[in-house]
């Protein structure tokens, strides 16, 4: 008589699926700012010795105001060069962007992903209760996806 199976019935290997990851898990929390009345020369310092290439601008009660970025900074060295005024003049409120785009701590980071794809932005904060508490990079992004694939991308 033939044995058919020492094993026994086997059941179906379950599928894991992607684990939904939110911003705000991937979101840098101790963020590098800078106030409206700051001197230019010191946020392209900061910029510098930190290695980052922009940041929030905030008030007193950590309200968003603005980003400042390398860009802005760039541009300010352009015009003063050509209205022959020195660097150390303009404070970063005159050169910072002030109408920002931000995104909820909530989003799948597939979404943020195509934010980051139709706005051409590279970084967007965060803001909860109308208080900045993060940012999200696109190179957080990168990590996330990178993350994500190894757990579950097949």
């Amino acid at each position: 008589m033939p044995v058919k199976s020492f094993q026994g019935r086997r059941n179906a290997p379950k599928k894991e699926g992607l684990k939904p990851s939110l911003v705000s898990d991937y979101m840098t929390t101790k963020l590098i700012t800078f106030k409206p009345d700051q001197p230019v020369a010191e946020v392209m310092e900061v910029l510098i010795n930190n290695k980052i290439s922009g940041g929030p601008v905030v008030n007193d009660k950590n309200e968003l105001l603005g980003i400042i970025s390398e860009g802005d900074c760039i541009k300010h060295i352009s015009e003063s060069r050509y209205y022959n005024m020195p660097i150390s003049t303009d404070n970063v409120e005159k050169h910072m962007v002030k109408n920002v785009e931000t995104i909820n701590g909530d989003l799948d980071i597939f979404e943020a992903a195509k934010q980051f794809l139709h706005s051409k932005r590279r970084r967007f904060p965060i803001v909860e209760n109308g208080k900045l508490v993060g940012q999200i990079s696109q190179k957080d992004i990168l990590i996330a996806a990178l993350e994500q694939k190894g757990n579950n991308w097949k």
